[in-house]
């Protein structure tokens, strides 16, 4: 009971909230470049499917001139347009006189180009450069560019910020009398406290935003654990097809993530959010270089320090 009252009153000098701090420090610096770069892309793709269109490129007509060629003479044409790559696929237009697309593969390299399919003639890259670099940012959000290995580092990612989060909820208390303070930012103190305040009182605020995303970005990655606990809690009912409660729940979690689900400004909401994790690892660097590194130097700059 003793020491349930000192965690209610004044928590700092407890062993196990010192240990928390701890793993929940060198947790966030380990992740912290990870978190930086989900935070910036996850609020960078709200917006994919409006900025997939806004970038798009209407279907380029071309002038029919004499006969249309084969598809293997579309091909060879490419291919003697771009030296080492061959051609493997081409898509037709929806009229007969757009420019076809032709896909072309060198070793792992890959490229579409716009050709005409009268002259041979390339007419450029088939995706529109903002169509690219969105997709580029997609690939680093889900997949750290990395395919299925990135994939894999991308969920263990999100598990130890669901650590950062329940540790960071522990060592938020700073006791019964000053909890208040903790919600707030005091611009008279100095910029060390004023980056606490910081640190602290965004966590506390976007806590449930964070959390869910920590989570669900879990069970993107990792979806079997999730859908065990459903298949125990509501075994499946093959006579049924109604939607068990707990399909409904992960199939909302995962809309959640993306926050695709209403309009424009839900998705506002989830860009300006998206970037406090960014803000959360900033302000904690703060922190550890405040009392880490300058504490360690501070302490070996001290008279006698080299003479010990």
């Amino acid at each position: 009971m003793r020491y349930w009252k000192r965690w209610v009153r004044q928590p700092q000098g407890l062993w196990l909230r010192r240990a928390l701090f701890q793993i929940h420090l060198w947790t966030g610096i380990g992740v912290g470049v990870y978190v930086l770069v989900s935070s910036v892309t996850g609020s960078a793709i709200v917006f994919r499917p409006e900025l997939n269109q806004a970038f798009s490129q209407p279907e380029k007509i071309v002038v029919a001139r004499g006969p249309r060629m084969t598809i293997e003479q579309i091909k060879a044409s490419a291919e003697r347009a771009h030296p080492g790559y061959y051609a493997t696929e081409v898509w037709n237009g929806s009229k007969s006189n757009a420019a076809v697309e032709v896909w072309l593969q060198r070793d792992t390299s890959t490229m579409q180009r716009l050709v005409d399919p009268y002259t041979g003639n390339d007419l450029g890259d088939a995706i529109p450069g903002g169509v690219r670099i969105l997709s580029w940012l997609v690939n680093l959000h889900d997949d750290l560019l990395g395919g299925a290995t990135g994939r894999v580092v991308n969920g263990v990612g999100a598990l130890l910020l669901t650590i950062l989060c329940a540790t960071g909820v522990v060592i938020w208390w700073p006791g019964s009398k000053k909890w208040r303070r903790s919600l707030v930012i005091q611009g008279d103190a100095n910029w060390k406290r004023v980056n606490w305040d910081l640190h602290s009182a965004i966590g506390f605020w976007s806590l449930a935003f964070v959390f869910m995303w920590t989570v669900s970005g879990v069970y993107l990655v990792f979806p079997q654990p999730f859908m065990a606990v459903v298949d125990y809690l509501q075994p499946l009912d093959e006579s049924s097809f109604d939607p068990r409660s707990g399909d409904v729940a992960l199939r909302w979690l995962a809309r959640l993530h993306f926050g695709r689900f209403s309009g424009w400004p839900v998705k506002v909401l989830f860009v300006v959010v998206g970037l406090v994790p960014a803000g959360l690892f900033v302000t904690g660097t703060l922190m550890w270089w405040n009392r880490v590194v300058r504490g360690r130097s501070a302490k070996n700059t001290r008279p006698g320090f080299e003479a010990a």
